[in-house]
């Protein structure tokens, strides 16, 4: 399968996945949000908030602090910030690191048990 024929085929499951309804059921479908970076950012923070106790986790409804796979989300964070550095615009650049910030910051206050 050429490289052409590939993008395609991303492109027309892109529009599928983002449709209001699902073709095979008829069901009607939330819409997704357009991928970008500030919903990767958002996502990789979300995990870390539910991960340090700060939001209810979706299975069982209460808050449950598991520091180790907050500092993997953060650190995921950290390596985007790393590897697009000087590739993002202004304010992607800012909403990440104050992102990192604010996160590092619940990390350590958690980590310490204050």
């Amino acid at each position: 399968m050429s490289d052409q024929s590939e993008s395609t085929d991303i492109e027309d499951h892109d529009q599928t996945a983002s449709s209001p309804e699902d073709s095979r059921s008829g069901e009607i479908l939330p819409k997704i949000p357009p991928a970008d970076f500030s919903l990767l950012v958002s996502m990789f923070s979300t995990q870390a908030m539910v991960a340090l106790g700060l939001i209810p986790e979706p299975g069982t409804g209460k808050p449950q602090t598991q520091l180790h796979l907050a500092r993997h989300f953060i650190d995921l964070l950290g390596v985007l910030e790393e590897k697009t550095k000087g590739n993002l615009t202004e304010k992607e650049t800012s909403g990440l690191s104050e992102n990192l910030h604010y996160l590092r910051m619940l990390y350590l206050k958690q980590s310490q048990g204050k």
